[in-house]
């Protein structure tokens, strides 16, 4: 092609910011300077190209990329735009297309109002600090956009534009939310399921079947904003989505700011933030989630059950451990065997041999058997003897706690001590280093290993924070009796009920001796942890005398 029927491309862009500074850079206002400018100085075929309401950070704009097309297919010959800043603002890339691609093309560059023409090489001197001046006032917008959501964010407000699904703008006051009854249904549906011991995948393809919309064509149905692209399947929920739910403290009434970052405005990727790095406003709306179900599904979702290859799950995978290298144990099952042969077995002795640890093997349905009996005569005691069964845990269970709770603390305190030492020694090195006492390799290696050591004091000091708050909980018993009073005639054990009352149970290899297969089973439950000896006695001895009377 001619260079002479080569398109000459007017190219104009608008962003939200620009429109505050006025009509002078409106994209009519650019059209009819960029038009005047193109016949004062006889550029024939123009053609325009316009992006209005795209920012000049990147280059992900629809006709920029409808130009850089035609560009590559060599069918323009001159770009012209009313200055740089109407490229892009980002220098790296400005640089990339006005000093490699357009001339690789060759393409004539003009941008008028910084006399920017790359015909006249002598005009492009000053062409990088140009790009770099435009990129400031991006990188001026950005720091002042991080500090307002920074303060909003701190204030209690939602940095969220979308309120999560579930809930609703209050007409009235758009920082607050309502509850949407009907996808609130689903919300609630969703943690009832995984109570029941469903995984997000086995929920997902549940509420698939039963053809709930998924949270994005709902939205778009009741005409909200959506963040996402319309799936062809309007009901093809997945276990991702799912598990986003299962997650969001949001639902029990509580606004959390700060859980992701991006590191650049050049990066749009957003990171995670760790949890103690959010800010948790709590009751700020109506809770669709009560905050125990919440806790209850968080605990759950740290022991995730996979289905086994048959596509069986049992309310006891990720609840039962060996009771002797305390790992987890394998559900076992087959198409080939019938139920009542599904068992569980030592994953440790699975993958590294007996030798390592013993073949601890239960039935599975042996082992619901034994737990579900022995919750009844526990709910059956506390229903009869409450008062008796607090009295005697909290003493027992006081003077336990009171040593071990002793100990964390002091591990604590010592840790915190460590972390403040640890601060004084960064500050000192960096004045050795400046002063010049201590080298650079010196001070970079030292350096690293404090470092190391404040992120290993930083995690351990959290581990021990979470385990005294669990403990200083574990240490009275009525929020057990509260959930036991639930279960006044248990008759099934369901996976609920199960993740309710329960913890862990820990099996035991069998015992032969006597000629018979005797195999413990120890229950951790929830809240209190393993009953004493004491306890467990008095409550066989109660149930034995109810059952003779």
């Amino acid at each position: 092609m001619k260079q002479s029927d080569k398109i000459t491309a007017l190219y104009c862009r608008l962003s939200r910011d620009d429109e505050s500074q006025g009509d002078s850079n409106s994209i009519v206002n650019q059209k009819v300077y960029l038009s005047r400018y193109a016949k004062e100085h006889s550029f024939r075929n123009t053609e325009f190209f316009v992006d209005d309401g795209y920012t000049g950070a990147n280059f992900q704009r629809p006709d920029w990329q409808r130009m850089m097309a035609l560009v590559e297919d060599g069918k323009i010959g001159t770009i012209i735009t009313k200055d740089m800043s109407r490229i892009g603002r980002n220098y790296l890339e400005v640089g990339m297309y006005t000093e490699i691609t357009f001339p690789q093309n060759n393409v004539r560059f003009i941008a008028v109002n910084s006399g920017v023409d790359s015909a006249n090489q002598q005009d492009n001197e000053f062409v990088p600090f140009v790009n770099i001046i435009n990129e400031y006032y991006v990188r001026d917008g950005s720091k002042k956009v991080r500090t307002s959501l920074r303060i909003k964010g701190e204030s209690g407000e939602h940095l969220t534009t979308i309120p999560p699904y579930g809930y609703v703008k209050d007409p009235d006051n758009s920082e607050h939310w309502l509850v949407d009854p009907e996808a609130a249904q689903v919300v609630k549906r969703i943690f009832s399921l995984c109570m029941d011991g469903n995984g997000p995948t086995q929920i997902a393809r549940m509420l698939k079947e039963d053809h709930v919309l998924t949270p994005t064509v709902y939205q778009d149905r009741q005409k909200r904003k959506v963040r996402c692209a319309l799936p062809d399947n309007p009901y093809n929920w997945n276990g991702s989505t799912v598990a986003a739910i299962l997650e969001r403290m949001e639902y029990c009434g509580h606004t959390v700011n700060f859980k992701t970052h991006r590191q650049s405005y050049k990066i749009k990727k957003t990171i995670e933030n760790p949890p103690e790095q959010w800010k948790i406003f709590r009751n700020t709306h109506e809770a669709i989630v009560d905050e125990d179900t919440f806790q209850r599904v968080q605990e759950l979702r740290c022991n995730k059950r996979r289905p086994a290859r048959t596509g069986k799950s049992n309310l006891f995978s990720g609840v039962a451990y060996c009771a002797d290298c305390r790992e987890k144990m394998y559900y076992c099952t087959s198409r080939n065997i019938e139920e009542r042969q599904d068992h569980f077995v030592c994953s440790t002795s699975r993958k590294k041999g007996k030798d390592v640890c013993g073949t601890h093997f239960i039935r599975a349905v042996v082992l619901e058997k034994g737990v579900l009996k022995f919750l009844q005569i526990l709910l059956w005691y506390i229903s009869d003897c409450e008062d008796l069964f607090r009295d005697k845990l909290g003493a027992k269970r006081k003077e336990d706690f009171k040593k071990e709770l002793a100990a964390k603390r002091r591990q604590l305190t010592q840790a915190q001590r460590r972390m403040e030492e640890l601060d004084r020694l960064f500050k000192r090195l960096y004045e050795d280093n400046i002063s010049g006492k201590i080298n650079d390799s010196r001070f970079e290696k030292l350096s690293v290993d404090y470092e190391n050591e404040q992120a290993d004091l930083t995690e351990k000091m959290q581990l021990l924070k979470q385990e005294i708050t669990q403990q200083e909980k574990e240490a009275d018993s009525i929020e057990f009796i509260l959930r036991a009073k639930k279960y006044p005639n248990l008759q099934e054990l369901t996976p609920a009920v199960l993740h309710d009352l329960v913890n862990k149970v820990y099996v035991h290899a069998p015992d032969k001796s006597s000629g018979h297969r005797v195999q413990d089973v120890n229950i951790s439950l929830a809240c209190i942890g393993f009953l004493p000896e004491g306890i467990i006695a008095e409550m066989l001895t109660h149930a034995s005398k109810s059952r003779t009377a």
